[in-house]
């Protein structure tokens, strides 16, 4: 929908834990509470990859020039149409520790998903009828295909934007926010950056 305290919570979130965080606009200062509107932005840019990815390295290019990010540990996480973003930054070979994504599981062109060497983390719910099981096989096969080091979580009985709090406008349907696997989701999300991108001094 676009930058809202709830992004901005979640890079001060994780700024606490000790890292450089930017929450990058997709939508050029707009922010879409109309559903249609919503949509009718958003379903044209995932059909663009080209165009995904511009936007994704124009949001590299602020937080590499922020002196205290270290370009050479940078990690990418993205909801939804973020996520679909930084999983084509990873199909067009960018250097990074790690891709998570929540609620995107957008398949890219045969093949440039080999450019990715380092691991992805996909979490959806179960429930997600805007993704549903198909796109998930097609995600996980060419991650598989790739041979990529890949994991897919799938939240049980949660929809399309669970990790999302309420808002306070007309949402699109099949959407609905699912507290305890949020919490859970963020875990992970945390526990990956843990892994392949440890805080250091």
């Amino acid at each position: 929908m676009g930058l809202s305290d709830v992004e901005r919570r979640r890079a001060d979130a994780l700024a606490e834990l000790g890292y450089v965080a930017l929450a990058f606009d997709v939508h050029g200062g707009s922010y879409l509470g109309d559903p249609e509107e919503m949509l009718a932005r958003c379903m044209p840019l995932l059909d663009d990859p080209d165009r995904m990815r511009g936007i994704g390295h124009a949001a590299l290019d602020v937080l590499r020039a922020e002196p205290r990010t270290d370009p050479d540990r940078i990690a990418a996480v993205g909801d939804g149409t973020g996520g679909a973003i930084v999983l084509e930054l990873g199909r067009d070979g960018v250097d990074l520790r790690a891709i998570g994504t929540v609620n995107a599981l957008t398949t890219g062109r045969p093949g440039e998903a080999a450019r990715i060497r380092y691991p992805v983390w996909v979490g959806v719910g179960s429930d997600d009828p805007i993704m549903p099981p198909a796109q998930r096989e097609a995600l996980t096969a060419e991650m598989q295909t790739a041979g990529v080091d890949w994991r897919l979580v799938v939240y049980g009985g949660a929809l399309h934007a669970f990790h999302h709090p309420p808002v306070d406008h007309p949402a699109v349907p099949s959407v609905g926010y699912h507290p305890l696997h949020a919490q859970r989701a963020w875990r992970d999300v945390v526990d990956l950056l843990t892994e392949c991108l440890p805080v250091t001094e």
